[in-house]
């Protein structure tokens, strides 16, 4: 492979856009020509198969009609547009009083076009559709910036997107072991978000509910971690208050405060919380009822050979989260003198207090309410800092959850203010993202930065970035399909009257009809399979939000850097091989050549030449191309004897360039 095209895909900085793709046009032109005439004729006849309606391959029936996404979503409030916009203005002033100081001047505000597709990447996870880029800029409202952005915030959009960066920050995923169903609780989550929970209620909820995940599916934060108490601790501090205190779980932190015995302490307030049925629970008597089903499913069957769905479906059963007393000792080994091995661990915060409204509370609720407290500074600050880097490309705190005395934060006064507007506000989530949209600072023209460099950001404009690997694969499916939701992910629900087993009043019969019933539906290879009505060459044609967790690793997503849902935060956007031969002649980035696709719709609908470049460089870049652009455009459409090979060339090569693969 050439070496321009590896560093055009995969460097850091976003090139010129002329040679980008001039040159791409070039080199998909050795590929259609190269140097055997009978390999450029097999790639003229699939161009010409892609061209014609009379191609075998089509896109499935359920993405080719535009559909309304069946999700209620929370609007924002038109009320407070007014504060928002004040409150921005004073985040501008804090952020330019530090530019200052630095000597570092504000970047110019961007263009309406970088705006445009700036925006919807950000809270939309996908580039705008040809219509909705249209007509933004054909717009002459003086707010309509503003009015974009509300709109967007709004949109079932907003909740995919939303949706994929907290399973990336949670680490969501369907089944975490192999009896453990956590569907009801990722469909929660995307659920809180569409009816835009008070952060601080959502994250009470996750740590203090109880039952079975479709009857609470927030118990589904705990068994996320299953089966591991003290990581358990580790993960909702770092994920809620923005510490890392797991080096004390084995021996005091050795570059930071906390001790082991705090880390200890501080577990103590969960160490009752169960994940299993206990006896006494109802129909656990003698024995635990799952075991019994299944040993009288042996002599049931045939064979004695209980179905896989019958034994997912009882044991799913016995995950319950409930909590009882119980006191957390030190290890054997502990080794330091202010307590001994094996000593009962009183628990206690790491800093500040309980809360007085929960001092009468059970501990894990005690635990819940210290960390949600509107007193509770790192509550705050870590939700803020995580949006600011989500919309900015760098956090004001770097690593975003590692507070400490040696990660400096850039500005102080800009976090704190949003920190309070977060709080006075009911910690609403979509009003604080909202505020820092509206902000200049937000609309600038963004900055190429090196966050290993090792120099602070002082944000005079947001950061390039690389696309999530959600990002690219939503912004395909805009320009390809005109129904990106064909499905949604399953919710509590409608999964609680298949899934749920009261074991004090079912029998062996009944529990086998249910199991029947179960694998037609949720059973996990059973529902993956049922989802190839939605595919193109196995690629299912769906949101990123939607799509089962995790993906294959050959799967496009994963290529791009969708992690595998094991560790905090654990998506890359380290550019790859893969990555370049997957959009180069990967099986999605033909889906918009298919005939019955969106892009090629759109193309087809005008019959003017100048007018189709337009819409093309709209759909893919949201832009209109320059004068120079029309030139090697229209140098392509003259060279070919079929224009639908011409047009796919020029569609084939923008996608492939970084203007495509980056916000700018």
């Amino acid at each position: 492979m050439p070496s321009f095209l590896i560093s055009g895909l995969c460097g850091a900085n976003v090139m010129s856009h002329r040679r980008g793709w001039n040159l791409l046009i070039a080199f998909i032109g050795v590929l259609w020509l190269g140097a055997s005439p009978a390999l450029a004729q097999r790639a003229n006849k699939r161009n010409v198969k892609q061209a014609s309606a009379a191609t075998k391959i089509r896109l499935p029936e359920s993405v080719r009609t535009k559909q309304r996404v069946d999700m209620d979503v929370a609007p924002v409030r038109e009320s407070s547009r007014e504060e928002i916009r004040y409150a921005a203005n004073e985040l501008d002033t804090l952020i330019e009083r530090e530019l200052l100081a630095e000597g570092i001047a504000p970047k110019e505000l961007a263009s309406d076009e970088v705006f445009l597709r700036r925006v919807y990447l950000d809270v939309a996870g996908r580039i705008p559709t040809l219509e909705e880029a249209q007509q933004f800029l054909e717009s002459t409202s003086k707010t309509r910036r503003e009015e974009l952005i509300d709109r967007l915030l709004s949109s079932p959009d907003y909740v995919s997107h939303s949706y994929n960066w907290w399973a990336d920050t949670l680490r969501l995923v369907d089944r975490p072991q192999p009896n453990l169903v956590a569907d009801p609780y990722n469909g929660y989550v995307k659920q809180s978000i569409a009816e835009n929970k008070p952060y601080d209620k959502w994250v009470y909820e996750m740590l203090t509910a109880s039952g079975k995940v479709w009857d609470n599916p927030a118990t589904g934060f705990q068994f996320r971690d299953d089966g591991m108490p003290l990581p358990y601790i580790d993960n909702t501090v770092r994920v809620f208050l923005g510490t890392q205190i797991g080096c004390a779980q084995c021996h005091d932190h050795p570059f930071d405060e906390w001790s082991q015995y705090q880390f200890y302490q501080l577990a103590a307030f969960t160490a009752g919380t169960s994940t299993r049925m206990r006896k006494g629970d109802p129909g656990y008597e003698k024995t635990n009822p799952a075991n019994a089903l299944i040993n009288q499913g042996k002599e049931h069957f045939d064979k004695g050979r209980v179905p896989g769905e019958f034994q997912r479906l009882t044991r799913a059963n016995t995950y319950v989260v409930s909590e009882k007393p119980r006191k957390l000792r030190l290890p054997h080994d502990y080794a330091y003198r202010n307590a001994k091995p094996k000593d009962i661990v009183e628990p206690a915060v790491l800093w500040g207090e309980v809360p007085s409204s929960a001092k009468n509370a059970t501990p894990r609720e005690q635990f819940a309410a210290w960390v949600t407290s509107p007193e509770n500074p790192r509550f705050s600050k870590t939700i803020v800092n995580r949006v600011w880097k989500r919309l900015m490309g760098v956090g004001f705190v770097e690593p975003i959850d590692d507070f400490r005395d040696e990660n400096v934060c850039v500005n102080e006064a800009a976090m704190d203010h949003l920190c309070r507007e977060l709080v006075r506000r009911g910690f609403d989530l979509k009003e604080l993202t909202r505020m820092v949209l509206y902000s200049q600072t937000y609309q600038r023209q963004a900055t190429d930065y090196d966050i290993t460099s090792g120099e602070f950001y002082y944000f005079p404009g947001p950061t390039v970035r690389r696309m999530t690997a959600e990002q690219v694969w939503d912004s395909i499916l805009t320009l390809a399909v005109n129904n990106p939701w064909p499905f949604q992910r399953p919710t509590a629900e409608e999964m609680r009257p298949v899934m749920d087993l009261d074991f004090s009043k079912v029998d062996f019969d009944e529990v086998k009809k249910r199991s029947e019933r179960f694998k037609e539906t949720y059973f996990a290879s059973v529902y993956k399979r049922g989802l190839n009505q939605h595919a193109y060459q196995r690629n299912i044609l769906c949101r990123a939000s939607e799509l089962p967790s995790p993906l294959p690793n050959d799967h496009f997503l994963r290529q791009f850097g969708q992690g595998d849902r094991e560790v905090i935060n654990g998506s890359q956007d380290e550019a790859t091989v893969p990555q370049i031969l997957a959009m180069f002649n990967g099986p999605i980035t033909h889906v918009m050549l298919e005939p019955g696709s969106a892009l090629v719709d759109n193309v087809l609908k005008v019959s003017n030449t100048k007018k189709r470049i337009d819409a093309i460089f709209l759909s893919v870049l949201t832009r209109k191309p320059s004068a120079d652009d029309r030139i090697i455009a229209s140098r392509e459409l003259s060279s070919r004897n079929l224009s639908g090979v011409g047009y796919g060339n020029i569609i084939w090569a923008l996608l492939n360039t970084r203007e495509f693969l980056f916000i700018q």
